[in-house]
């Protein structure tokens, strides 16, 4: 007895998402194209979404159509690191550390360093004046080739002009620019402020991570970084998709997570 026409139509569809003619994250062909590409009712084309569905193929978004699941690992990274590595400032050090031990693959995208005025909150943070010029330094980060995290990193202009010049130069400070700046001005960075807020992601950010435009929000974290006299020496903002992101902070005298690539999970 042949198969129902609605379970040959999801078999044909799995088959293409297997095969990666369909990729994940992407919109299946519509009701109408459906019904048009197997001569199929609409009921019929309706069962078979509804049978991937169930299988943890496909998510249905109203008014928004059908779309491949990503399966997401989630990664673990722990924003409590040490001065010198710590997230933000380390360019990156202790993300790609963490994604190695938990058997991921990291990849650092293109630098891009900008000068502009110290504004709002960054000027605020920074203690700066208004009209005061940053430097910026901006970095995607990739786990398993998906896009993980969106970093921006805020410096007075003023350590460039008293000899931090590779502040302004786009390029990974392979050391980190943290210890950077304390060999290069004698700033070292003693301590640091977290704030992490949660909200929508705005346009750019749902395309970057490829996010659907709603379900998924974002945490921000804030990280304004000190020195011995107390003033503030950098502004990280660190952009996460809470759907792959779990962050974690240590405490006091706490024994190491035993991590891999299920540890997150």
């Amino acid at each position: 007895m042949p198969e129902p026409m609605y379970r040959q139509i999801a078999d044909e569809l799995r088959r293409r998402i297997e095969a990666g003619e369909i990729e994940p994250g992407s919109k299946l062909p519509t009701e109408f194209e459906l019904r048009d590409q197997f001569s199929a009712s609409r009921n019929t084309v309706r069962d078979a979404v509804r049978a991937l569905t169930s299988q943890g193929l496909v998510i249905t978004r109203p008014g928004q159509g059908s779309f491949v699941v990503d399966t997401i690992i989630p990664f673990e990274i722990t924003l409590s690191r040490d001065s010198d590595t710590g997230l933000g400032g380390g360019e990156g050090i202790a993300y790609m550390e963490a994604a190695k031990a938990q058997a991921r693959k990291p990849e650092e995208g293109a630098l891009r360093v900008e000068i502009h005025a110290a504004t709002g909150r960054i000027g605020s943070e920074l203690q700066l004046k208004e009209g005061d010029q940053v430097v910026s330094r901006n970095q995607t980060l990739r786990i398993d080739g998906k896009p993980w995290s969106m970093q921006t990193s805020f410096y007075p202009m003023e350590f460039v002009t008293k000899g931090a010049i590779r502040l302004v130069q786009a390029a990974i400070i392979e050391s980190g620019s943290v210890r950077y700046v304390a060999e290069t001005l004698g700033f070292e960075q003693v301590g640091y402020r977290d704030k992490i807020t949660a909200r929508p992601p705005n346009q750019g950010e749902v395309a970057f991570f490829k996010l659907p435009e709603v379900g998924v929000s974002v945490l921000e974290t804030s990280r304004t970084a000190y020195d011995r006299l107390a003033r503030p020496i950098r502004y990280t903002v660190t952009v996460w998709p809470a759907d792959r992101n779990h962050l974690v902070y240590n405490v006091g005298d706490v024994p190491p997570e035993i991590q891999g690539p299920t540890a997150a999970g």
